[in-house]
């Protein structure tokens, strides 16, 4: 409380009139002073605030890219497997109709010189 300023008194008793006018230019200068801290801080502030805009558009984009590229990657090991996975189909398909072929074939055969 001892930082308190006392109140305002447009009319302080004692002093000059040019006492009364230094002592306001002295309290305007004060407020100016206050008011441009205050300023320089929230210029300060919205700087910052800016920059890590910027610095977060940044890694949006560079994660896009990244997700972009991924997707790619992904679709074409997807088709890579689907294409695998059809050679297996394909060759086990064909090595059953191998086997039967070498069953069936020569029983036929025989069945037809006997």
């Amino acid at each position: 409380m001892a930082d308190r300023e006392p109140p305002y008194d447009p009319w302080p008793a004692g002093g000059s009139a040019e006492d009364r006018h230094q002592a306001k230019m002295d309290r305007i200068n004060k407020d100016m002073d206050a008011a441009k801290a205050a300023m320089n801080d929230n210029i300060r502030l919205a700087t910052a605030r800016g920059d890590n805009l910027d610095t977060l558009q940044d890694k949006t984009d560079h994660l896009q890219n990244q997700s972009q590229t991924f997707r790619k990657g992904a679709n074409r090991v997807r088709k890579q497997m689907w294409w695998k996975d059809m050679k297996m189909r394909i060759c086990i398909i064909v090595g059953i109709i191998i086997l039967l072929i070498v069953i069936i074939v020569p029983s036929v055969v025989a069945s037809r010189h006997s």
